[in-house]
C-alpha cells in the first residue's frame, strides 16, 4: 500500500485520520501480507499452456521496490509450447539502463540453479539455466534446456527489481 506522502501545507490542522492514513497505514504496510498474483507464462514460439498445472506469483512492493517471487509447477497435461521461456512481472520494471538478475531454479528430473534477468522497461523476465549437465555456461530456457521438462517439474523464481511507478 506504501504510496507518495501527501504535500504539507504551512499552517495545516492536522487531524487523526490524516496522521493514521499518512503514517500508520503507511507503516502498517511494510509488515503486511505479499499480494498475490498469476503470473503469465509466454514463449518466444509456440505458446505454453499450464492446464492442470500451478502457476503462482506473490509480491511486496515499497515504494518503487518490488520483491517477487514466482512459482510453477507442470501438471500431467501441461503443454510446454516452443523458444525462449519469460514470466510477467506484477509492475513494468524501470527504465534505469541496467538489467536486473535474481534467481532461477528447475526441479525436474534434476535440480538446475541458474538466474533470471528483467530488462529495462520490461514487463516479464526469463529464466537462464546451464546448457547440460557439466556445462557452466547458461542459456534461456526452453522446453528442452536444460532437460525434456515433464509434469511435476517446478520452476522457482525470486527476485528484486526497481518498477516504472
Amino acid at each position: 500500500m506504501t504510496f507518495t506522502p501527501r504535500t504539507w501545507v504551512v499552517g495545516e490542522v492536522v487531524s487523526g485520520a490524516i496522521m493514521n492514513q499518512e503514517i500508520r497505514d503507511q507503516f502498517n504496510s511494510m509488515f503486511a501480507a505479499w499480494t498475490a498474483y498469476t503470473p503469465t507464462w509466454t514463449a518466444s514460439g509456440t505458446a505454453p499452456n499450464i492446464q492442470n498445472g500451478t502457476i503462482a506469483g506473490r509480491y511486496m512492493k515499497f515504494g518503487r521496490t518490488v520483491l517477487c517471487e514466482i512459482n510453477m509447477v507442470a501438471g500431467s497435461t501441461t503443454t510446454y509450447g516452443s523458444g525462449n521461456y519469460n514470466w510477467s512481472l506484477p509492475f513494468t520494471a524501470a527504465n534505469a539502463g541496467i538489467s536486473v538478475v535474481g534467481t532461477a531454479q528447475l526441479l525436474g528430473t534434476a535440480r538446475w540453479n541458474g538466474t533470471i534477468v528483467i530488462s529495462p522497461n520490461a514487463g516479464n523476465c526469463s529464466a537462464f539455466l546451464p546448457v547440460a549437465s557439466g556445462d557452466t555456461r547458461t542459456n534461456f530456457m526452453t522446453p528442452t534446456v536444460p532437460e525434456t521438462l515433464a509434469a511435476t517439474a517446478q520452476v522457482r523464481l525470486a527476485f528484486t527489481y526497481e518498477s516504472a511507478t
